[in-house]
């Protein structure tokens, strides 16, 4: 039974590059993609325990196999670029001050839209 699945634009983005590459559906990348996945998570070469202690800073990276580092490295890219409740917090202050929030494109602040005229 087919079932729908939300992914990032980004992660999309991937998946239709390789498809195209790869000469394969949207649908038949994703499949090899988990396949591959399994293979790796299943191999005696990996072990996500040890990905999740790099996370939590319980061990170094440098400890883990070459395959273990690029899932932590994916996981971490992934983690840093999220804001924490502190920033989420203080930007949120920051808008209600009507002060900057960010850098637009071109270097400017980016203020909040209230404040645009």
């Amino acid at each position: 039974m087919a079932q729908s699945v939300k992914l990032s634009d980004d992660i999309m983005a991937y998946v239709r590059k390789e498809s195209a590459r790869q000469s394969r559906s949207v649908a038949g990348q994703i499949t090899h993609f988990i396949r591959i996945a399994r293979v790796i998570e299943n191999s005696g070469t990996f072990d996500y325990e040890r990905i999740d202690q790099v996370l939590g800073a319980d061990l170094s990276p440098d400890e883990l196999t070459s395959e273990e580092q690029a899932v932590w490295f994916d996981q971490f890219a992934t983690q840093m670029t999220k804001p924490s409740q502190q920033e989420k917090a203080f930007y949120n202050k920051r808008r209600k001050l009507g002060r900057g929030v960010g850098m637009k494109s071109s270097g400017e602040l980016d203020y909040p839209e209230a404040q645009s005229a």
